[in-house]
């Protein structure tokens, strides 16, 4: 075997993806695969992005939960009610195909689910689904969903650790193969990683049809499950996930997902830090106009870090549900990575002048985005937060050796995620 490829599958995998794949034309038509001339030029390569975010749910996971349903119907007709856990997407996806097949869903979600996503996921199904909120965490959440199948006996669905939604997961990559121009191969197959339903069952259809075609995965930097079960050749449970990048951030990565995964090397996952991607998602909404979720912008983040120079690349934008009440947080983060702003503990002495003379320090290009005193009863000095944009990280530099000269003490706390987490 070639490191970063796997061998190829039982041919009737391929197949049973092709009869997904024309089940889900019921319904909709195929997401367009679209070149992308602004991330082209800037890679100095041919860069096509698959936009899962417009499906009916605006994420690939309806391909997953509709296949699963169809063929659990088709092997037991009697079967009517179908439960899944999900705070997001996978909700959403199951709503639309019970809403479709004519059958019941009962969908579990976090009480802390925002309430955008509860209305959207009722909105798919109707009166189709029951929407019962469980648990302040998802762990809470999945527990009650697995004790009510047992009780009422539901057919659970699994979110990616089931061979029938890899095999519906998959049929992203046939129409990938469809809709590439003609006499033209993927050079690289860049695909976001959670579970690994959409990986381990996209590397599969492309290492049967396109199998000079380079994989590499992304996860986010809070959440390397398939990263740290590659290096340690078996199943890892990560102690702690950032659920920033909520579509994403997985503990542990599905049994059978790591079983096919499992081929290839750890260097070709590609990490990630959250806040970066925020820089993405802006980029991308600013430059482009598209709205992506944390998850969904991963694959395109990751392009900066590998040589594309001259290469075919397809990318997958895995959804697009994003709540723009997190786009302040999202702003403030990719500010954060792009060095643009910082934030201090001040030392400030409590005398006439001293805050004139601070304001003295600031240059030109420097904007206070943050005063605070942090304890107001001091006499000798004060502690403040102080939050500054710039335009560059150099600003900051003089900003610092300023404040230095003129005697202020203070403490950058931009990178220290415990005092930040409380006071920001």
């Amino acid at each position: 075997m070639v490191a970063g490829r796997m061998k190829v599958p039982d041919p009737s995998f391929v197949q049973a993806v092709r009869v997904a794949d024309g089940a889900l034309r019921e319904l909709f038509e195929p997401t367009p695969l679209q070149r992308n001339d602004y991330l082209s030029g800037r890679y100095d390569a041919d860069v096509w992005l698959k936009r899962e975010d417009l499906t009916p749910v605006r994420s690939y996971k309806i391909r997953g939960a509709a296949t699963a349903m169809r063929k659990a119907l088709l092997t037991a007709p009697y079967r009517r009610r179908f439960v899944c856990a999900s705070a997001g997407n996978r909700a959403q996806g199951v709503a639309f195909a019970c809403r479709h097949f004519g059958t019941m869903g009962v969908i579990f979600m976090p009480v802390t689910t925002p309430q955008q996503k509860i209305d959207k996921t009722r909105q798919f199904g109707g009166p189709h689904v029951e929407i019962r909120l469980t648990g302040d965490y998802f762990d809470d959440t999945l527990r009650a969903a697995q004790a009510f199948c047992a009780d009422a006996g539901a057919m659970f669905l699994s979110p990616f650790d089931s061979d029938d939604v890899i095999e519906g997961q998959a049929t992203c990559a046939l129409e990938i193969l469809a809709q590439l121009p003609e006499g033209v191969a993927a050079d690289y197959l860049v695909l976001p990683v959670g579970g690994g339903g959409l990986a381990s069952g996209m590397v599969q259809v492309f290492a049967a049809l396109s199998p000079d075609t380079h994989i590499r995965f992304v996860e986010p930097a809070g959440g390397p499950s398939l990263k740290r079960a590659l290096e340690a050749g078996a199943q890892v449970t990560l102690g702690h996930v950032d659920n920033f990048v909520d579509g994403a951030a997985v503990a542990r990565i599905g049994d059978r997902n790591f079983a096919i995964l499992r081929a290839f090397a750890a260097d070709h996952v590609l990490i990630v830090p959250e806040d970066r991607i925020c820089g993405t998602m802006l980029d991308m909404l600013n430059v482009e106009g598209v709205v992506l979720e944390p998850a969904g912008a991963l694959a395109i983040d990751a392009l900066r870090d590998l040589d594309l120079r001259g290469r075919t690349v397809v990318a997958i934008v895995s959804g697009g549900n994003f709540d723009f009440e997190r786009l302040p947080d999202v702003k403030e983060r990719a500010l954060r990575w792009e060095g643009r702003k910082k934030y201090y503990i001040l030392r400030l002495p409590q005398r006439p002048g001293a805050l004139r003379e601070f304001l003295g320090c600031l240059g030109p290009k420097d904007d206070i985005s943050r005063f605070e005193y942090l304890k107001k009863s001091a006499r000798n000095f004060g502690s403040v937060l102080l939050g500054i944009e710039s335009r560059s990280r150099a600003e900051f530099d003089a900003l610092e050796a300023r404040m230095t000269a003129a005697g202020f003490g203070f403490q950058d706390i931009t990178d220290d995620t415990v005092i930040t987490g409380l006071i920001i």
